[in-house]
């Protein structure tokens, strides 16, 4: 069976969005932050770690390795997935429909993190790769409506209006849990548990907005096909036409690795403050606000730096900012040492590491705003769903490899050492995107769009 992989509907003109539709998109990045930001970054990484599987003599090494495993089976599930779903939604015009099962999915999930006490490893294992599945599915649906709001020139301050109010949802959330919920210990175990539904439920409520709103552009192709032969011969169609899509090819093989050293960071920056700075938790508290403000600031910037000065140039910038703060990040204790030693002053480590990190929140949300954009500039609107199918690939599989190997790389010479590991990744990265050709990219997005 032959599938047609384009319409006649989808070469037209295409009519962009209102602005209430745009901020019903952004409301998902203003939703989901919640899981990121309690569930993956901050909160229960930390409870997992540290109460639910706890130093077993060895410095968490093994909770650190069970919690990267967790993760990396999550990114290897969406790398075998996303891109046959967005085949799949392109077909169909059903990316809401899908984009709410996954929303659906993250929020039962999640919620059921209530469940996981200390020594419930295999549960807290099991709750985590589901919930993260689902959550990082849905980062992938919600990104392939980003061509369709917009015309290219356009795209950075879209997708970086979404990223910074989804650091603002953060903030919210974190706030909340920092006020009412307490610190992830073992002492206040009960209370901190609350993080789960609490997530679940913001996530739930704050969505809404986008399933009012955001509209279903595509037009479903004809015939009673099933979703296993549209995944299969779209796929195979894509794969014939990559020659077309040179750029957007170096490009996601470049965000393989950039994005590996941001899933790091993700999972174990908050990790890091705990067993390598050993940070008070007035300070890890102040981190939480620091981090979601300044990459709301650097989401919002770089957006307009990126319209202004092109894509391609924005995320180069963004990857070097990227290799400051990580060497600021693991100097960070000697550094403090040694202008103590110097100068004589009374530094405390905890307190540089706050100044890091508004130069890491800078760069998050940079970089992750930047690279969206990026594919958004280089994706025909029909095939945009397959299209950030694949940049769900590279964004997931740039999670199992990075997370994986930073969570063995600790297990031989520690967590603090291991983390220059990501200044290498996004130094590859940069010299793999040199090869990229913005407006050759956005050529061939343009003339596919047109035969």
């Amino acid at each position: 069976m032959s599938l047609n992989t384009s319409s006649e509907a989808s070469k037209s003109a295409p009519v962009y969005a209102s602005r209430r539709e745009i901020f019903g998109w952004a409301m998902f990045d203003f939703a989901n932050q919640a899981y990121t930001l309690l569930i993956i970054t901050v909160v229960f990484g930390e409870l997992f770690t540290t109460v639910i599987v706890g130093d077993r003599g060895d410095g968490f090494r093994l909770a650190n390795f069970l919690w990267s495993l967790a993760l990396a089976t999550s990114y290897l599930m969406v790398v075998v997935s996303a891109p046959l779903c967005g085949a799949i939604m392109d077909y169909r015009a059903e990316k809401k429909r899908f984009l709410l099962a996954s929303y659906l999915a993250t929020v039962a999930t999640t919620a059921m993190l209530y469940f996981v006490e200390p020594g419930y490893v295999v549960a807290g294992l099991l709750l985590i790769v589901l919930s993260n599945y689902a959550y990082s599915m849905g980062e992938s649906f919600i990104a392939a409506f980003l061509p369709e709001l917009g015309p290219p020139q356009s795209l950075g301050k879209i997708s970086g209006f979404g990223w910074a109010l989804g650091y603002i949802g953060g903030l919210l959330a974190a706030g909340f849990t920092l006020v009412v919920l307490g610190e992830a210990t073992l002492d206040n175990f009960d209370r901190i548990r609350w993080v789960g539904p609490f997530a679940a439920g913001f996530f739930l409520v704050a969505a809404i907005p986008t399933f009012l709103w955001l509209k279903e552009r595509g037009v479903a192709r004809p015939g009673g096909v099933s979703y296993r032969q549209i995944a299969t011969a779209q796929l195979f169609s894509t794969f014939k036409e990559l020659r077309h899509f040179r750029d957007l090819t170096i490009f996601l093989v470049s965000l393989l690795f950039s994005m590996a050293g941001v899933y790091i960071i993700i999972a174990f920056a908050f990790i890091y403050g705990a067993q390598v700075i050993g940070w008070d938790e007035s300070v890890r508290n102040i981190m939480f606000i620091v981090v979601q403000v300044t990459a709301a600031v650097g989401a919002v910037g770089f957006g307009f730096i990126q319209d202004t000065f092109g894509a391609k140039r924005t995320y180069q910038m963004t990857l070097a900012l990227w290799v400051v703060a990580i060497i600021a990040i693991w100097a960070t204790p000697e550094l403090t040492d040694w202008a103590n030693a110097q100068f004589g002053w009374q530094w405390q480590a905890q307190y540089v590491f706050l100044y890091v990190g508004c130069l890491a929140g800078l760069s998050l949300g940079s970089s992750q705003s930047a690279s969206r954009a990026l594919v958004g500039v280089f994706s025909p609107l029909a095939k945009s769903a397959e299209f950030f199918g694949f940049w769900g690939l590279a964004n997931k599989l740039a999670g199992v490899l990075g997370i994986v190997v930073l969570g063995v790389l600790q297990t031989l010479i520690g967590l603090q050492a291991s983390i220059l590991l990501c200044a290498g990744l996004f130094l590859t990265a940069m010299l793999i995107c040199a090869g990229v050709n913005e407006r050759r990219g956005r050529e061939a997005a343009t003339a596919w769009q047109s035969t």
